[in-house]
């Protein structure tokens, strides 16, 4: 198997951590020496906090786990695009190498609406690999949001009947 094929899985168990309890299915894993650091899952809705993306919540912890904001030696995996904030926070913490598995053509900004990681006017860049267990990831996806419409709509349908 291939490496961030391998690791790709590890962030798609993230992901499932994240639809478990809820939230959008999104997980990440941060790799450094051929070993994983820190992970993450989506707790937007938990948390009430616009910041608990996946990719935040990783990096919160791979800074913990080096002991600096820098991650000038680690390899981000997520399994959706990241969104400006996510990219951004990349930029910030010099991760030199993101995977990602679903393309995201609302809010990617690593490659779909425009790619934040390879700007020139920013003092650092990002390897950005994208599509890696694509199906996997983004069939996730898609399951999550058509359970939830489908909930929503007998809820509705519930709730129009008493």
């Amino acid at each position: 198997m291939h490496e961030d094929e391998k690791w790709m899985k590890i962030a798609i168990e993230e992901a499932y951590k994240a639809k478990a309890v809820g939230e959008v299915p999104i997980g990440a894993v941060i790799v450094k020496d051929g070993k994983a650091i820190a992970s993450g899952y989506n707790l937007r809705e938990t948390s009430q906090l616009a910041s608990s993306h996946a990719e935040f919540i990783a990096i919160e912890q791979a800074n913990q786990a080096v002991g600096s904001w820098r991650l000038e030696d680690c390899t981000l995996y997520v399994t959706l695009e990241p969104c400006p904030m996510c990219a951004g926070a990349i930029l910030q913490s010099r991760i030199p190498r993101v995977v990602f598995g679903a393309f995201d053509p609302k809010a990617g900004c690593t490659g779909t609406l425009m790619n934040l990681l390879d700007d020139e006017r920013f003092n650092h860049k990002s390897e950005v690999v994208g599509g890696i267990l694509e199906d996997d990831c983004g069939g996730l996806l898609s399951e999550f949001f058509q359970e939830l419409r489908l909930r929503k709509r007998q809820e509705k349908k519930s709730r129009n009947s008493q």
